[in-house]
This record gives structure tokens, C-alpha cells and sequence, in this order.
């Protein structure tokens, strides 16, 4: 039996502010069960739903410091089985007591390098000895760092592995050398350039990627791209060193929860034997209940976003009049920039019976749009994965997508001579070609029917479930820590 922790600061259902929540709740089930014993740890925030928190069981507790800025501390140890697998729960309230799990960086620096610590001193108080940590994002970066440091002195750790996931190089947790040292406990030669040394702070995510066995992210074209100066947010000369020890797996979707068969968040039912005859009712639907024109014949556009600059919103701001036509809408669902959100705000009102803005975010209101849409927009300047993409060809929705990272790897850009491809695609980061490309769909849509028709066949006959990407973690995961007899 293989032993694996994933190691995070969001998973679903627990707790979610993107796509790595998703990564974090949906794979570690779909392991089979004979041969892996996966786990999973994140803390134990207050504003994880109190029916899971009400349920929670008591393990055990300990005390612990980090550094001379962080003392002795409580660290109490929870669990909670889903889906036939364990989550753990690392409680203090001093530290995990919030609305939202991020607020400040500079305190959130502090939770996680306390959390990272208390990951790895919780396993011998729970008796788990894992083969490998696969840790995910920044916040989890010091748990390789500690492993090969601090906790070598140590048998019970000699051998354990861990990997890295880098879901969005952008976030790196990076603060003052000094605030590190104290804060974390490590000696002052793991502070310098070739380690966690960052532009002469100091950078979480870094130390991870420096002491992991392993690093990957979340598609194969991320994965090159991140090692050009352009997409490497200042690491990239680090992974080009590492490229022999890092590769891109795509993320999958739960194909339980995004299923137009089966979804009872959308108006009506449908698949890939019946949508042409069942798919428009949701968009008609949905027109009503936005106070759009109700028309089936309108070519819908999609948007569920992060509103801030890395979507590629500016582009949209700067033809978006020229997007909505008499015979064009646009939904907009979404919060973050307040610049962005205003702005959808605008063209909501001035063009009141084709655009709607829904400036928050609901999961209802997400999975109605899935169902109710003809093309889904995401122009993003950099992608990692992106999930929007996947669950719009469940859905039977083309998506429109720049030609980055994981929207890449994923979409299929359509050709009308060859009859091939599941979406649309443009390459360079400008508002006139992606104004061309929308044209184009909306040309395949109204004038090329049949065409359309069976792109979208095709779209909605992929699989992205995590079914495909778990074997390749599989593999991965039996290479580092090799093939051991169970």
C-alpha cells in the first residue's frame, strides 16, 4: 500500500476560493483504494460550513514552535472521512480563525509557515508515515524545505518524498529575509540566491520548488511557458535548471457534479444523444430570468471569471461593443477588480435587453449558464489549466480561448475544411484578433449549422474527468518512490 498526503489551503467541499480546491477534493477519491491510501491536510479554518465542522473528530494535540517569533503554539489535529478518504484538520484558533482563508500577506506567511511545520511534526502524533507529500501552491512550499532540513535529524522522515504543484506561479509568498528567519527557525544558509532568497526577500514557493523531488503544474504548455522570462514571474531561470524534474498533468473536472444528464442546477436535462433538441430551453430560460430578450436564435456568450487583469477582460473593454450585436448576448458572472466589475456594470445598463452582469459568484447561477450558452469567452493573458473550458464542453458550449497555457493544451481550435476541432482559438494578446475569432464562431453558428453541430458532438465526447489525468500522478508518484512491494 502506497502512502500519499496532499498538503493545501483549500479543498472541496470544504473550503474554495479556485481551481486548486477542486484539484485538492476531487483526485485524492479517485484513487483506487487496493493499492493507494491517499490523504488529505488543510486547517482548520472557522469558515468551513459547520455542518462538516460539527462532524469533525478529535485526534490528538501538541505543542509546537517554529522560530523565536512564533513560540509554542497550539497545533490540535481533526479528521473527517468523505468519499472513503481521510481529510485532517490542523486547528489554532490564533491563526485559523477568518471569514476568508487569505487576508494579509504578511500574516499569512506567518499561518502557513505554521501550518507547513505542523503538517510534518503531526505525523508521527497520528502514527502516518506517507512515501510521498504532494504539496500545492505556495502555501505548502516550506513543507519540502523543512522535510530535507530540520527533519532529517529525524528517522521517521529519512526517505519521504514530495512533490510540487505549482497551480499559478503568479502568488509566490514573498516577504522581508529577516521576518522569514525569525518566523520559520531556518538557519540563515538556506537564505541566499540559490535556495529561498527572492530579489533579497524571501519566497515560499521557491524553497519548494528548490527542495521538492519533483515539480509539476497544471498543463503541458504552462509548464514551458513558465521557464521563459515572460510567463516565469522571476523563477524562470530556476525551472529551466529543474526541466528534467518537472512535467505538465492537466486538471480534470468531477464528472459527478458537471453533468448536463444529471444536473439539478439547470432548468433542463440533456446530452450528447438529444441536445439539439433540448439544450436551447435552458438559454431561453435563462434569458427570462436575467430580463434579457428571450430568443432562441441569439447567439449567447459565456463568462465565468476571476474579474482581474490575467482574464484578458481589457480586451473585451475595448471591443465589446462591437461583440454584442443585434443578435449577440453576453453573461457576465463574476467579482474581483472593482475597475472590472463597474465596467460590466456599464455595458449591463447600456445595452440592457443584451448584456447582463452578475457581479457576484453563484454556483447555480455558474451551472445554469454552462447549460444555457453557445460559446464560452476566456482570453486570459496566462492560463495555467483554467477549468471554465472543460466543463463548457460538457455542456455542450463551445469555448473561445487565447492560446496559453492549459486553454491550449485543451481546446482544438475548429476547421471548417477538415471538419475537425471542438472550439475557437486566436494567439497574440490583442482585442481586434479576438474580435475576429468571435466573428468567426458566430459566422460557424448562424451560417454552418451542421458544422457547428457536430463540433460541438465533439466537444461534449472528451474526456477530462480526473480519471485520465490520475494515471499520469500514478506514474509519477510509483517513480519517485518506486515500485514497493504492498
Amino acid at each position: 500500500m502506497k502512502k500519499i498526503l496532499f498538503a493545501a489551503s483549500e479543498c472541496v467541499p470544504f473550503i474554495k476560493t479556485g481551481g486548486l480546491a477542486d484539484v485538492c477534493g476531487a483526485l485524492p477519491k479517485e484513487f483506487d483504494k487496493e493499492y493507494w491510501d491517499v490523504r488529505v491536510v488543510i486547517p482548520n479554518y472557522t469558515c468551513i460550513p459547520e455542518k462538516y465542522r460539527n462532524e469533525f473528530e478529535y485526534v490528538t494535540h501538541f505543542y509546537m514552535g517554529t522560530g523565536p517569533m512564533i513560540p509554542e503554539k497550539y497545533v490540535g489535529i481533526l479528521k473527517y472521512e468523505l468519499d472513503g478518504v481521510t481529510f485532517y484538520f490542523i486547528d489554532n484558533q490564533e491563526y485559523f480563525n477568518c471569514a476568508v482563508p487569505y487576508g494579509d500577506i504578511r500574516y499569512d506567511i506567518e499561518k502557513f509557515i505554521f501550518f507547513d511545520k505542523a503538517v510534518l511534526s503531526m505525523l508521527k502524533a497520528i502514527d502516518f508515515q506517507p512515501d510521498l507529500i504532494h504539496c500545492h501552491d505556495w502555501q505548502a512550499g516550506l513543507i519540502p524545505v523543512y522535510l530535507k532540513n530540520e527533519f532529517q535529524g529525524d528517522m521517521f522522515y529519512w526517505g519521504m518524498k514530495s512533490v510540487m504543484t505549482i497551480h499559478n506561479l503568479k502568488f509566490q509568498g514573498i516577504w522581508d529575509k529577516k521576518v522569514f528567519q525569525g518566523l520559520s527557525g531556518m538557519t540563515s544558509n538556506l537564505f541566499v540566491p540559490d535556495k529561498l532568497e527572492f530579489n533579497k526577500d524571501a519566497s515560499m514557493l521557491k524553497g519548494g520548488l528548490v527542495y521538492a523531488d519533483y515539480i509539476t503544474t497544471v498543463s503541458d504548455t504552462y509548464a514551458q511557458e513558465i521557464q521563459t522570462p515572460y510567463y516565469g514571474e522571476g523563477l524562470d531561470g530556476l525551472l529551466s535548471a529543474r526541466h528534467m524534474d518537472m512535467q505538465g498533468i492537466v486538471n480534470g473536472i468531477d464528472y459527478g457534479i458537471y453533468n448536463p444528464a444529471t444536473d439539478q442546477k439547470i432548468y433542463n436535462n440533456y446530452d450528447v444523444s438529444n441536445w439539439r433538441k433540448k439544450k436551447y430551453v435552458n438559454k431561453t430560460r435563462l434569458q427570462e430570468e436575467l430580463g434579457l430578450a428571450v430568443d432562441r436564435k441569439k447567439f449567447m456568450i459565456g463568462l465565468i471569471s476571476r474579474l482581474t487583469d490575467q482574464k484578458g477582460l481589457d480586451l473585451i473593454n475595448y471591443v465589446i461593443d462591437r461583440i454584442v450585436d443585434d443578435y449577440t448576448q453576453l453573461v457576465v458572472i463574476g467579482t474581483g477588480d472593482p475597475g472590472y466589475e463597474n465596467m460590466f456594470r456599464h455595458y449591463a445598463w447600456k445595452y440592457g435587453d443584451r448584456i447582463s452582469a452578475n457581479i457576484c459568484y453563484s454556483d447555480d447561477l455558474a451551472h445554469k449558464l454552462y447549460a444555457a450558452a453557445d460559446a464560452f469567452l476566456m482570453p486570459s493573458q496566462f492560463e495555467p489549466c483554467g477549468l471554465t473550458q472543460l466543463i463548457s464542453f460538457r455542456y455542450g458550449t463551445a469555448p473561445i480561448v487565447r492560446e496559453t497555457g492549459g486553454l491550449k493544451d485543451t481546446v482544438i481550435p475548429f476547421n471548417e475544411y477538415e471538419n475537425t476541432g471542438d472550439g475557437f482559438s486566436f494567439s497574440n494578446y490583442n482585442g481586434e484578433e479576438m474580435l475576429k475569432v468571435i466573428n468567426y464562431a458566430k459566422k460557424v453558428y448562424f451560417d454552418m449549422k451542421k458544422d457547428w453541430n457536430r463540433m460541438i458532438d465533439r466537444g461534449m465526447q472528451k474526456d477530462f474527468s480526473w480519471n485520465a489525468s490520475k494515471f499520469k500522478y500514478e506514474g509519477l508518484y510509483n517513480y519517485l518512490i518506486g515500485e514497493k512491494e504492498s
